[in-house]
This record gives structure tokens, C-alpha cells and sequence, in this order.
């Protein structure tokens, strides 16, 4: 047997110290956590024998006098948990998909987690989750929950994600919650690309008119107003003609002002948004915009609806659940909604009474929840809402791509056409006059 000395946190946070006797370090961490703590660092004494538990020590105090002959904790101890070298980023959403959906099904198979985390470690081609796969073993074989581990990497694994998985090892359905995590995220990227496609081909018809626009009045509008300065001798121009040129000649002194106005607006912009009152203000905009804001209305529902519903039939309890929800909603005004849900269930309440108060969600949401609090099966019905609007989210996007496709085609001819047209009337005088001449 040798003896060990740990840190360790209880319930509450504090920290305590002492030394405890095992066979080895993961049945000293076992030890530790048989008292209901959580250790932090562990460390064998050095020739140290059979020695009674040094008594806990609040932090800051001093160590107990066996620890200090010892040397054990006055000095640095480190335990056996593997932190990342690099968290510079998320990594892709289909890589952990792909990873959530394979553990889930090796571990349905019957394979043991850790047999389960190695195999998939042998194929994983992504460096930053291979790096925390391989943490996350070793975390485990010193004795840590999968769960615990997950949250020495939050920016690949998220609260929901830790949560539900610490659910599932509570309830003994980790391959449930696993299947249910891989399937929240293909739904959610697949709505998510939904929306970024339909808007690829608006953007690159704007980017395009944007471009044409600007090339005509800075490159061939000078160029015709010297033709016809020359084949008319200052003779008075069309309207239109005279309007394009002085558009042009405006672009032409002040387009390095235009460009510098517009990127002072969108850095301007993107200051006011980190601010909390200008975030609130771009998601209540965001949420009543004549086109758009009924699609990220819908999103947003959708989000939410799936997100508490897979959190509780995974077994969170509801008020974590609520307040998971809320740090991952994207949208602050959706956030104070379900933080006054929160808030309400709290107290005792339903969540009916805060969801119809908000005006964020539809009244059909408002009453499936009441009918889901009623009957004992508001998760599945969170889950119907979210499918629903998943079909209606696919409605909107088309819709809206139906719509704005053709809106930005007439918008490019119209620009087009006008100069083509301001251009050409004068090419018909100036032919005419040639015309007269030669008869």
C-alpha cells in the first residue's frame, strides 16, 4: 500500500487536504471520491508508510504537521489530468458528429467506453480532437467520469453536450444520450446550411451587381462623356444621360470616401454589438425584420424547442435545463424570455404564463406546452414542436430564396438598363446629326 496525498474540493467548493493509503494512484482517486470530493492534485509520499489521514485543511490554511514532515503538500503536486496545448478554435460541427454518432453506436454494441474512445482515436484524422480524445482517456483511466473530462475541453464540448452526457452516465443510458446528441446536431447543421445556401446565391448576384455598377461608372461612363463632349460641343444631354454622369463623376472623387464609410460603419457596428444594449438591439431588429425576421424567429424556436426537449427526456432536470438552454440561444432577447421561464418554474409556476408574456414564441407553441406540462410529456412535445418548424423553417427558406432571387435580378437589370439607355440616347443624336451631315 502507499500512501497518497490530495487536494481535493467538496460539495461546496472548499478545498481540503489530506493523505489516504491505496494500492495505487486510480484507487487513491477512487478513495477520495468514495468521501463524496473532487480531487484536484494528487501526489505519493516518498517513503512514507502506513500513516493515519491528515485532517482537511480549509484553503489558505496551513498543512497539517504529518504533510509537513512529509514535504508531500507544501510543494507543487500535479495530477494526472491532460490539459489541451491548443483550444484556438470549435472544431467542425461534422467532426463531432460524426464522433458523437460512432461512440454511440460502439457503446450500444456493448463496447466499453474506453475501448470505445480507443478505436475511434486510431481513425480520427482531426489533430485538436484527436489531442482531446487522448486527454480524455487518460483522464479516465485515472479515474474520472466521461463527463468530467468532456469539460476540460468546453470549446469542442459544450455545456449541453457535457450535461447530457453526465445525464446519461447518472441514468445509466449513455448510448441513448449519445445517439440523441448525434442527432440534435445533424438537425441543427442541417438547418444551418439550409439558410447559408439559400443565401449564397443572393449574395453573389449582390457582390456581382455591386461590381458592374461600380466598373461602368468609374471605367466606360468617363469614356463616353468625352465622346460625347467631342461629337456634340457641350450641346445640352438627356436627363438621364446628365444624372449617370454626374453619378459616375461622384464615385470617381469620392469612392475611396464611400469605401472608408463603409468599412467605419461595419466596424462601428460590430463594436456596438459586443456592447449589451447594442447586442439586445441587432437581435430585437434581427427579429422583426419585414423579410428576415420571421425565418430567424422560426430558427429560433426550433433551437430552443429541440434543445430542452433533448435535455429532458435525457434526464436534466428542467431548471438546468432552462438554464442551458439560455446561454446557447444566439439571441438575448429569446435568453431574457427563457430566463423569465426560468424564473417562473423557480417559484413554483408552468412555463405557459412567461412564454405567452415574451411575444417571442407563436401562441401554438404557448399551447403544445401547456398541453405537453399537462399531461406529463413536455418532452416530446418540445421535440413535435421543434420537427414542425423544422418544416417550417425549410418553407421559409425557400420561400425566401424564391422571393429574393428574382427581386435582385430586376434590381441588376434596372441599374444596368438605366445606364445602357443614359448612354445610348445621346449615340442616337450624335448619329442623327451624322446622318443630316453626310445627306
Amino acid at each position: 500500500m502507499a500512501t497518497f496525498q490530495y487536494i481535493a474540493k467538496d460539495a461546496a467548493g472548499n478545498e481540503t487536504r489530506g493523505t489516504i493509503e491505496a494500492g495505487d494512484r486510480a484507487g487513491a482517486i477512487a478513495a477520495v471520491r468514495a468521501q463524496g470530493l473532487l480531487p484536484t492534485a494528487l501526489g505519493e509520499v516518498k517513503g512514507g508508510g502506513p500513516s493515519a489521514p491528515a485532517p482537511a485543511k480549509k484553503k489558505g490554511g496551513k498543512p497539517a504537521p504529518a504533510a509537513q514532515k512529509k514535504g508531500g503538500l507544501n510543494k507543487e503536486i500535479k495530477i494526472n489530468i491532460k490539459m489541451p496545448k491548443f483550444l484556438q478554435g470549435k472544431i467542425k460541427t461534422p467532426v463531432l458528429t460524426q464522433f458523437t454518432r460512432q461512440l454511440a453506436t460502439l457503446v450500444n454494441a456493448g463496447l466499453p467506453l474506453m475501448r470505445g474512445i480507443d478505436v475511434l482515436k486510431r481513425q480520427m484524422k482531426d489533430p485538436q480532437m484527436l489531442e482531446a480524445l487522448e486527454g480524455i482517456s487518460e483522464n479516465i483511466a485515472a479515474g474520472g467520469t466521461f463527463s468530467e473530462a468532456l469539460t476540460l475541453y468546453p470549446k469542442i464540448f459544450d455545456k449541453l453536450y457535457v450535461n447530457m452526457v453526465k445525464a446519461g452516465e447518472a441514468g445509466g443510458v449513455l448510448e441513448v444520450v449519445l445517439g440523441r446528441l448525434a442527432e440534435f446536431a445533424e438537425k441543427s447543421e442541417k438547418i444551418k446550411n439550409k439558410v447559408k445556401g439559400a443565401m449564397i446565391y443572393p449574395v453573389v448576384v449582390l457582390f456581382a451587381a455591386v461590381g458592374i455598377t461600380g466598373f461602368l461608372l468609374v471605367a466606360v461612363i468617363p469614356k463616353f462623356k468625352q465622346v460625347f463632349n467631342d461629337m456634340l460641343g457641350g450641346a445640352a444631354l438627356p436627363a438621364i444621360t446628365e444624372a449617370v454622369i454626374q453619378a459616375s463623376e461622384w464615385v470617381q472623387h469620392n469612392g475611396l470616401t464611400l469605401v472608408a464609410a463603409v468599412v467605419a460603419f461595419s466596424v462601428l457596428k460590430k463594436i456596438i454589438g459586443k456592447t449589451e444594449k447594442g447586442a439586445y438591439l441587432y437581435d430585437v431588429l434581427s427579429l422583426k425584420m419585414p423579410v428576415t425576421g420571421t425565418l430567424v424567429q422560426r430558427t429560433a424556436v426550433s433551437r430552443v424547442t429541440r434543445t430542452l426537449g433533448t435535455l429532458l427526456s435525457s434526464g436534466v432536470p428542467i431548471l438546468q435545463s432552462l438554464v442551458i438552454v439560455r446561454d446557447t440561444t444566439g439571441n438575448r432577447v429569446v435568453s431574457q424570455a427563457l430566463q423569465n421561464v426560468h424564473d417562473a418554474v423557480k417559484e413554483g409556476e408552468g412555463m405557459t404564463g412567461p412564454l405567452s408574456q415574451c411575444k417571442v414564441f407563436p401562441p401554438m407553441v404557448v399551447s403544445m406546452v401547456e398541453v405537453g406540462e399537462e399531461t406529463g410529456a413536455l418532452a416530446d412535445m418540445l421535440t413535435r414542436i421543434a420537427n414542425t418548424y423544422d418544416d417550417e423553417v425549410d418553407n421559409a427558406v425557400a420561400g425566401m430564396t424564391a422571393a429574393i432571387e428574382p427581386a435582385l435580378i430586376i434590381v441588376l437589370a434596372v441599374v444596368v438598363g438605366t445606364i445602357v439607355i443614359a448612354m445610348f440616347l445621346p449615340m442616337i443624336k450624335i448619329i442623327s446629326s451624322v446622318s443630316g451631315a453626310g445627306a
